[in-house]
């Protein structure tokens, strides 16, 4: 089996609709300028607020790819 190298980053997705929304945006926007996406794991979930209602939602993501060399 060959060894693989991957790298991880933190992206923060945000939606209107839903967290399940937030975390596609997050992974779909990554994917445009990202190769080689793995593993997307969300670590957290949080809203913002306003007026009293739900603002928007955000999806907080460590999102790994494979490092080429």
């Amino acid at each position: 089996m060959a060894s693989s190298t991957y790298k991880i980053i933190e992206l923060v997705g945000t939606s209107d609709l839903s967290w399940e929304d937030a975390a596609r945006v997050a992974v779909e926007t990554a994917g445009k300028t990202l190769d080689d996406l793995r593993v997307a794991e969300v670590t957290r979930l949080d809203l913002t607020v306003e007026n009293g209602k739900i603002n928007t939602f955000r999806a907080r993501l460590n999102v790994s790819f494979k490092v080429s060399v």
